[in-house]
């Protein structure tokens, strides 16, 4: 009972695989066989690779060369096919060539309905077959000679066009029609054993041609995806950095509106009520907007809650007056670092002063990671209107250690520049060293108080 059990398990599943099967080939084989689907050009960055020495004003026609070697391969088969059953007579002249266009329509077809010019290459080898069984001539010899081989290259071409798969399809359905053929015309096999064999071998590597270009594009579209993808989380990783430390920042002056709006009405007699009003709105306001800051940094922090694991997060934001102990830290690393500040130095807006000791902090670890062995130089300049950060590192003495982690601190400086409304550029120097250079603007806020204060 149980061995029939199985063999009944055994039976439906080799149905289920042979149904399968024959939905597959007729998906790939009947369903919408003369759709169009024309082959595009080849890709500007493919041409690059392969024809690097191309002059530009030739590549635009050099992206349609595969649809020039296959439209010469059609015409060399129509016009050899014309020469080779050259001979008197009127309607041997229609027939061969109607029949060398059929033959020569194959290739050129695969440009824009690949399954449909393999059923009319089908078509012309059938018709191949019959002429040669029916006629003993020349032209039945020829015939025969230039259709099978024709044949044998739309396969190809269509294999290389569409899935790897059409290649066990079309050379089953290709020799079971042969067999046939050979059967109904009582023609002896003769060497459609090993034709099969070889038309096997060149279908099946061009199927893993076509898997190892399929392979190839998605590994290609997966790098791509990968080194976006780790891209923007470098992005949203330093802007919560960003948001991070500009809680502090704004946390503070938020704070110290709250308190001097509750001592305000303390320090004058007799408050008008509209005015203590005022200032109780003003400090219900800012503790509210400390509480919606708290709770953001609260969510910003959930994604990394190991960011401060080895730092206070109490201590305060660094400023430039905490260079000093930045560079001693570099020095100590082996690097030889200059400062230079020019201008008068200033009070300067908290997220301005750590924007520009995080560009230094960043730009002089660049210098350690990847320019080992070689000099900085650090230039701090108070300008009017902002204020200007310069580093630039000489070129290595040594050969830089791989550093995996690196390669993205460039984007966490461009994202602080923007945010203040600066400008930064970072690029490699003359003389095989790298510079960044910012500018941070600040605004004068006292002078537009002062100016609005002076209007009537």
């Amino acid at each position: 009972m149980n061995d029939t059990t199985q063999t009944q398990s055994h039976l439906r599943s080799e149905a289920r695989i042979a149904h399968g099967a024959l939905h597959r080939l007729r998906q790939d084989l009947f369903v919408d066989a003369f759709a169009f689907r024309p082959m595009p050009p080849l890709e500007d960055a493919k041409l690059s690779r392969w024809l690097p020495f191309l002059p530009k004003r030739l590549r635009h026609w050099a992206r349609w060369l595969p649809h020039f070697v296959v439209g010469f391969f059609s015409v060399c088969v129509f016009l050899g096919n014309l020469a080779d059953t050259s001979g008197p007579g009127a309607l041997r002249g229609i027939l061969v060539t109607g029949f060398s266009a059929l033959v020569a329509a194959g290739p050129m077809l695969t440009l824009f309905r690949p399954v449909g010019a393999y059923w009319l290459s089908v078509g012309a080898f059938i018709v191949s077959a019959v002429t040669y069984s029916a006629l003993s001539s020349p032209f039945a010899s020829v015939v025969g000679a230039v259709a099978f081989p024709t044949h044998l290259a739309v396969m190809v071409l269509v294999v290389l066009r569409t899935r790897p798969r059409l290649a066990v399809e079309m050379w089953l359905v290709s020799f079971a029609t042969a067999a046939v053929l050979t059967a109904l015309l009582g023609k002896d096999t003769g060497d459609l054993p090993p034709v099969a064999v070889f038309c096997g071998v060149v279908l099946v590597s061009a199927a893993a041609v076509r898997a190892w270009r399929e392979e190839r594009r998605e590994v290609l579209a997966n790098r791509s995806a990968t080194a976006e993808e780790r891209s923007r989380r470098t992005l949203l990783e330093e802007r919560a950095l960003i948001a991070r430390e500009l809680h502090d920042v704004v946390a503070h002056h938020m704070s110290v509106i709250a308190i001097q709006a509750e001592a305000a009405p303390y320090r004058v007699k007799d408050t008008p009520p509209e005015l203590a009003t005022s200032f109780a709105t003003i400090r219900e306001n800012a503790v509210a907007a400390l509480a919606e800051l708290r709770r953001i940094l609260g969510v910003v922090r959930s994604a990394d809650p190991d960011a401060f694991a080895d730092s206070d997060p109490e201590a305060p934001q660094p400023t430039l007056a905490s260079l000093d102990a930045l560079l001693d830290s570099v020095r100590s690393a082996g690097l030889t670092v200059e400062v230079v500040t020019t201008g008068a130095p200033r009070p300067l807006p908290q997220g301005v002063e750590l924007s520009a000791y995080r560009i230094v902090q960043e730009a002089l670890s660049n210098a350690l990671r990847h320019s080992p062995g070689a000099d900085a130089r650090v230039e701090i300049s108070y300008v009017l209107g902002g204020l200007g950060v310069r580093i630039v590192n000489g070129a290595p003495s040594r050969l830089a250690k791989p550093s995996p982690g690196a390669g993205h601190g460039v984007l966490g400086m461009r994202e602080r520049v923007q945010m203040l409304g600066g400008e930064i550029t970072a690029d490699n120097t003359a003389d095989g060293g790298f510079e960044v250079a910012a500018f941070l603007p600040v605004m004068n806020t006292t002078a537009k108080n002062t100016s609005r204060g002076m209007r009537p």
